[in-house]
């Protein structure tokens, strides 16, 4: 399920953004990026529509995916009912 980030609380998004570039693999490279850049960078992304922010009911997580890699997660028609398609 797509959860629209416009929808949630400065707080709310700010913890879900914080989780994900937090997380094991997401590195930037030899140069540590500070936190607050990478978050700003993933905000500006979900902005743009460049990414989304699923939330798995199964397992009670969330995790933000570029748009490109939707089609391989969500079936069909949420991407016809999201306009992706």
């Amino acid at each position: 399920m797509i959860i629209p980030h416009h929808e949630l609380s400065p707080e709310a998004l700010q913890g879900i953004i914080e989780d994900f570039v937090t997380r094991d693999g997401t590195d930037y490279g030899e140069v540590e990026t500070p936190l607050q850049v990478k978050i700003d960078h993933v905000g500006n992304q979900l902005d743009k529509g460049h990414c989304f922010i699923l939330y798995d009911t199964e397992l009670q997580t969330t995790v933000i995916v570029p748009k490109d890699k939707l089609p391989e997660i969500l079936k069909y028609e949420e991407m016809v009912e999201l306009g992706l398609t």
